[in-house]
């Protein structure tokens, strides 16, 4: 069953066409991958799913009701939450601060919570949920850490934490591979497959092809903002089209 739907989707900056017409879909539960030579249009796909760029035609749907043209934050509500390519994390805070940050975001305690005496409660909801999601994402004992002194592939897994504190249906990681070297990448790769586990459908864009084949379902490839070809990591791994698009004709 498709949880997303990019339909004919095209967004122009002046007489550029970064996406031209561009159709596919992620069905609910799997790792689906968006791939591309750099400038095929991912980043801007990405971007105009989650809102932060409005379409210049076409629509996407999530659950059945249309989101292009929301605001990134209606988006999010829905439960569409994406990471970025560099981490977007409040450096001078804890780890723990920092996914706390983003369970009280999807709280949204008010002033009439704390009149009524309600706000402590929920501010103890937020602190277990926090908590919950760093053991769940093996951060658990570097909580207490100041999150600019931790190394490149932990910041890396607290900016998914942080997504994971909106409790979102479908994240989109934005090159979550990307400066790590092969242990980091193996364990990435492990906690990305452990977020599946819980449900979360991922829409994935990577250049890493080692982590793309070895974790994605299905894979929808871009050239140029349009549409190359598509299919399971065996049929993209062996299409001459694509083959072409990464390494060029002789």
């Amino acid at each position: 069953m498709s949880l997303l739907e990019v339909r004919e989707l095209s967004r122009h900056f002046g007489g550029l066409a970064a996406v031209n017409n561009l159709t596919f879909t992620v069905d609910e539960g799997e790792i689906h991958g968006l791939i591309g030579p750099n400038g095929a249009g991912k980043t801007t796909t990405f971007n105009v799913i989650s809102g932060y760029y409005k379409p210049t035609a076409g629509d996407i749907v999530f659950g059945g009701r249309k989101i292009s043209g929301l605001r990134p934050s209606r988006i999010a509500s829905r439960g569409v939450v994406r990471t970025f390519q560099a981490t977007t994390l409040f450096q001078e805070l804890t780890v723990f601060e920092n996914v706390l940050v983003g369970c009280h975001m999807r709280s949204r305690v008010g002033p009439f919570s704390a009149l009524l005496g309600t706000s402590r409660h929920a501010e103890r909801e937020s602190e277990a949920r926090a908590q919950e999601i760093l053991d769940f994402m093996g951060l658990g004992e570097r909580r207490d850490d100041e999150t600019v002194n931790l190394p490149h592939g932990h910041q890396r897994a607290l900016g998914i934490a942080v997504a994971l504190a909106a409790e979102p249906k479908l994240i989109l990681l934005d090159e979550p591979f990307t400066g790590m070297n092969p242990e980091e990448t193996r364990q990435m790769m492990v906690l990305v497959e452990r977020v599946r586990s819980q449900g979360v459908t991922i829409l994935l864009v990577e250049h890493d092809m080692q982590a793309v084949m070895g974790l994605c379902d299905q894979i929808t490839v871009l050239s140029f903002g349009e549409l190359l070809a598509e299919g399971t990591p065996e049929q993209i791994r062996a299409d001459p089209a694509v083959i072409e698009a990464y390494l060029g004709t002789a």
